[in-house]
């Protein structure tokens, strides 16, 4: 799939006045502060040396063969054109800049793989999530009121929204966004106004979501129009719960997957029974269309988190064969979601912010290295080697540093430079730790952060 490409005859002809309050409102952000970074020495440097940067080398083990600590060592990175050409303990070229990276550890640039931006209230007032004893049915019809009054600057705090993900480290995001009878296409609209202006610092994909049901709302049309506009997925939502159709609910949104040569992604709150059965037909319809394996995911998909062990693996071993992956904001409570079953089985896994600040939820800070803290504590992974592998929720791919056997995968040469530098020995302490983002780089352009020539 085209990560940034959008065919969009309606995006191209949006109304000058609509963008043009966008960018002239001037509300103060009610989340984390963050300040958009664009230092010219090396913002703009096709070419350059990154030195005294820290990569991980291997691991070191006790008597017990058991990981007890993370070797690392300095090294040059040649950057051009985006990618990483060399890497070398070696003398320095000095033809071309130097940036120090002054000991800082490289880790892999991180991925935001579900987040609505398209209707936060991040960059406005702040406002708590009234939803204590909420249905899903409850907050479709409280949306249905909100939506014309978030559409009015929704593009502007969409910008403000992706310039927080960059401020943590992410590059790159699976943004969600309403298709609905109220907002129509205007939320997506809006939100690829706001991803264009980003185009050369950040990366995305999007899923048309019908956030009030696709029976329920009758939206096929609009999704079907969406489906022409730059999207890369198609969404759903709780076929039984809402749509109150199981199968015609997620027929539907196969076919229009299906018909326009896009992946599937469908929130997927129902637990027992309703839950399981989605998820097994979703599997059934999977198996049917191999044009999909590999690119069908359910989002949240609670029920995973509810049914009997034995069950759970062979759904997982479905999952897995597949290649049906899951994307979860790593719950706590009553439930948490079973990780190392599905990571044992292959399921591709990932996570995301969902909410920053809206209707649904205000705690979302937009901090994927924080969701593999998050992994580490809820599972137990409290050891060096345990802690280093939580990382993977959260990167390209699953990509680590080093690999299960302590041999360096990344980076590579001809890798994209997309990475984080941080104030830690190592990944393990990074994740347990949290540092700050010292510098955020985007095919070799910094981002976010601070770097000197």
């Amino acid at each position: 799939m085209d990560q940034n490409g959008i065919s969009r005859k309606k995006f191209l002809g949006m109304s000058a006045a609509a963008t043009g309050a966008a960018f002239l409102s001037t509300v103060g952000s009610s989340a984390m502060p963050h300040k958009k970074r664009e230092d010219s020495t090396t913002t703009n440097l096709k070419e350059y040396i990154l030195s005294n940067v820290r990569l991980e080398e291997g691991f070191e083990y006790n008597e017990k063969k058991e990981v007890v600590s993370t070797k690392t060592d300095m090294y040059n990175l040649h950057i051009a054109d985006g990618k990483v050409k060399m890497i070398n303990k070696g003398k320095l070229d000095l033809k071309l800049k130097v940036i120090d990276a002054k000991g800082l550890l490289m880790l892999p640039g991180l991925r935001d793989m579900h987040i609505h931006i398209d209707k936060t209230y991040y960059g406005g007032k702040w406002n708590a999530a009234p939803r204590k004893g909420y249905t899903v049915k409850d907050m479709i019809a409280l949306e249905e009121k909100i939506i014309p009054q978030l559409l009015t600057d929704s593009q502007r705090k969409a910008e403000e929204a992706i310039e927080l993900m960059k401020s943590q480290g992410t590059y790159f995001a699976r943004c969600q966004t309403n298709i609905d009878p109220v907002s129509g296409l205007k939320s997506l609209e809006h939100l690829l106004a706001a991803l264009e202006k980003n185009r050369d610092s950040f990366a995305w994909e999007i899923v048309a979501f019908p956030q009030h049901g696709i029976l329920y709302s009758q939206s096929e049309s609009l999704l079907r129009e969406a489906a022409t506009m730059g999207v890369d997925f198609i969404g759903g939502l709780d076929p039984t719960t809402v749509d109150g159709n199981l199968e015609k609910s997620l027929d539907v949104m196969f076919q229009i997957a299906i018909d326009n040569n896009k992946g599937i992604d469908i929130h997927l709150h129902e637990g027992l029974p309703t839950g399981k059965a989605a998820i097994d037909y979703i599997i059934k319809k999977t198996e049917e269309n191999k044009q999909l394996q590999g690119k069908t995911y359910i989002s949240h998909g609670f029920a995973l988190a509810k049914i009997e062990q034995k069950e759970l693996e062979k759904t997982a071993e479905q999952m897995g064969e597949l290649g049906i992956g899951v994307v979860s904001t790593i719950p706590i409570g009553r439930t948490i979601m079973p990780v190392p079953t599905l990571k044992k089985y292959g399921v591709k896994l990932m996570t995301g912010t969902d909410s920053i600040v809206d209707h649904w939820q205000p705690f979302g800070n937009c901090d994927m290295l924080e969701k593999a803290k998050l992994c580490a504590q809820l599972y137990g992974w409290t050891d060096e080697f345990s802690l280093s592998r939580a990382l993977h929720i959260a990167t390209t791919n699953e990509i680590l540093p080093l690999n299960d056997a302590g041999i360096r995968t990344w980076p590579v040469l001809d890798n994209e430079a997309n990475f984080i530098l941080v104030k830690a020995s190592c990944s393990a302490e990074a994740v347990a730790r949290l540092p700050k983002r010292e510098a955020v780089f985007f095919k070799g352009k910094l981002i976010a952060g601070e770097m000197k020539t």
